[in-house]
C-alpha cells in the first residue's frame, strides 16, 4: 500500500513541471506575436502624438497664440485710412442751362499713437497670453506622455494577469487531476478533489475576468495611439530597475514651484492681472495721436457754382484726447480689477501649494514602490522555495493537496503583484518628473532601454 502511495504522490512533480512547460509555452507565443508586432513606448507616443485630439487641440491654441500678439501689436503702429466719394445732383428746373452738377473726392488720413498707457498694457497682455500659451503647450504635451505611458503600463500589466491566471489554471487543473487519482487508489478523501475542484473553478472566472481585462486595456491603447492589436513590448529579462532619484524630496518640490507649467501660468496669470488694472487705470490719462491727411477734390458747378476745377488740401497735426468724465466706469473697473489681482494672486498660491502637494506624493510613491519591487522579488524566490517545499512534503504525506493549492496561488498571486510593482515604478517616477515640470519626451528613452530589444 505504501507502494502505491508514493507513485500517487509523485504526480504533483510532474504537474509542476507540466505547468512550467506550458507557461514557458505562453510567453513564447507571446513573444512570437510582440516581434512581429510589438512597438516601444516612445515609438506610441510619437504616434498619439500626431493623432491625440485632445494633444492637438491644445497645440493648435498654442499657435494661434502669435496672431493674437500681433494684433495687440497693431495698436502702437501707424494706422492709414483712404476714403474717396462721387456725387451727382439734379437740379429741376436747370438754372443757366445747368440742369447738373458733379463732384468727386479723395482723402488719405494716417495717424500715429504717440501717448496711450491703455494700449501699451493691452501689448503687454498680449505678449504675457503668448508665453502662457507654450506653458499650457507644454503641460498638455506632459499629460500625453503620462497618458501614453498609463495605457502602455495597463496592457503590460493586464498581458502579466492574464498569463500568471492561466499558468495558475493549468498547475490547478494537473492537481485537480492528481487528487482525483489519489482518491481513486484510496490515498486521499474527497475533501481534497473539491477543495482543487473548487480552486479549478475560481482559477476558470479568474482567467475570463483577466482577458476581458486585457481586452478593454488594448481598445483604450489603439484607440489613443490610432493603431490596431497594438502589442507593448515586455520588460527585458533579468529585469533592472531604474535607480530611484537621488535629490531629496525638498529640492523636489522647490524645482516643481519655480518650473511646474501650472505655477508658470498662474504667475503669468497674475502678471496679466496687473496689466490689466494698468489698463484700467489709464482710464483717466490723456491720449496723444500724431494725424495726417491729404485730399483732392474736383466739381464742375452749375449756374449758382458755375466754377469747375479741383482742389488739393494737405494737414499735419497732433491730436489730444483728454476723458473728462465717464460715469464712475473708470473708478469702477479699477477697483474691479484690483479685486481680480488679489483672486490671480491665490490662484498663484494655490497652484504652488498643489504642485508641492502632487510632487511630495509622487516621490514618496517612487520610494515606496521601489522598495516594494525589492520585497517582492524576494517574496518572489521565497513563494518558489516554499511551493517547492509543500510539493515534497505532499509526496511523503506530510502535506495535503489544499497545502500546494495555497503555495501555488501565493506564488502566482507575488509573480503578478512583482509585475504590477514594476510598471507602477516606472510611470510614477514618469509622473514625479510630470509633477516637477520636467517631463519631457526624452524621458520615455530611458524607458524604452528597459524594454526587449
Amino acid at each position: 500500500m505504501s507502494h502505491v502511495h508514493a507513485n500517487a504522490n509523485r504526480t504533483p512533480v510532474r504537474s509542476s513541471r507540466l505547468a512550467v512547460s506550458l507557461a514557458f509555452a505562453f510567453s513564447g507565443a507571446l513573444g512570437m506575436v510582440q516581434s512581429v508586432q510589438a512597438q516601444s513606448l516612445f515609438e506610441l507616443y510619437e504616434s498619439a502624438r500626431g493623432y491625440d485630439a485632445v494633444y492637438l487641440s491644445a497645440r493648435s491654441l498654442a499657435d494661434s497664440a502669435q496672431y493674437k500678439a500681433a494684433q495687440a501689436d497693431a495698436l502702437l503702429m501707424p494706422g492709414a485710412r483712404l476714403t474717396a466719394g462721387a456725387n451727382h445732383n439734379n437740379i429741376d428746373p436747370p438754372l443757366g442751362g445747368n440742369k447738373a452738377s458733379y463732384t468727386t473726392s479723395a482723402a488719405l488720413s494716417g495717424s500715429q499713437p504717440l501717448f496711450n498707457r491703455a494700449n501699451v498694457a493691452t501689448v503687454s497682455q498680449a505678449r504675457k497670453a503668448l508665453e502662457l500659451s507654450r506653458f499650457e503647450l507644454e503641460s498638455a504635451e506632459q499629460d500625453l506622455i503620462v497618458r501614453v505611458s498609463q495605457a502602455y503600463f495597463d496592457v503590460l500589466g493586464a498581458q502579466d494577469s492574464l498569463t500568471t491566471t492561466r499558468t495558475s489554471k493549468v498547475a490547478i487543473s494537473e492537481q485537480l487531476a492528481s487528487a482525483k487519482r489519489n482518491f481513486e487508489v484510496g490515498t486521499a478523501t474527497i475533501t481534497d478533489t473539491r477543495e482543487a475542484q473548487a480552486r479549478f473553478d475560481l482559477a476558470n472566472a479568474a482567467e475570463i475576468a483577466a482577458d476581458n481585462d486585457l481586452r478593454t486595456k488594448r481598445i483604450a491603447l489603439d484607440q489613443l495611439v490610432n493603431k490596431v492589436n497594438v502589442a507593448p513590448k515586455q520588460l527585458r529579462v533579468p529585469v533592472v530597475m531604474p535607480a530611484v532619484p537621488g535629490v531629496g524630496v525638498d529640492e523636489w518640490v522647490v524645482r516643481a514651484e519655480t518650473q511646474h507649467p501650472a505655477v508658470q501660468r498662474a504667475t503669468l496669470g497674475m502678471d496679466i492681472a496687473k496689466l490689466e488694472t494698468e489698463k484700467a487705470k489709464a482710464g483717466h490719462l490723456p491720449t496723444i495721436d500724431a494725424v495726417g491727411s491729404i485730399s483732392n477734390s474736383y466739381g464742375r458747378g452749375t449756374a449758382v457754382t458755375p466754377a469747375s476745377g479741383s482742389t488739393n488740401s494737405l494737414s499735419l497735426g497732433v491730436q489730444l484726447n483728454m476723458p473728462l468724465f465717464a460715469g464712475y466706469s473708470v473708478q469702477n473697473r479699477v477697483k474691479e480689477t484690483l479685486v481680480l489681482e488679489d483672486k490671480a494672486r491665490n490662484d498663484l498660491d494655490a497652484a504652488r501649494r498643489a504642485v508641492a502637494q502632487g510632487t511630495r506624493q509622487s516621490y514618496f510613491g517612487v520610494q515606496s514602490l521601489a522598495a516594494q519591487v525589492k520585497a517582492l522579488e524576494a517574496a518572489e524566490s521565497s513563494s518558489q522555495l516554499a511551493l517547492e517545499a509543500t510539493q515534497l512534503g505532499y509526496k511523503v504525506g506530510v502535506r495535503v493537496n489544499l497545502d500546494v493549492l495555497n503555495a501555488q496561488t501565493q506564488l502566482f498571486t507575488t509573480k503578478r503583484d512583482l509585475a504590477k510593482a514594476r510598471y507602477d515604478t516606472l510611470l510614477t517616477t514618469l509622473k514625479l518628473r510630470q509633477a516637477a515640470g520636467e517631463l519631457k519626451p526624452a524621458d520615455l528613452q530611458a524607458v524604452n532601454d528597459l524594454l526587449v530589444k
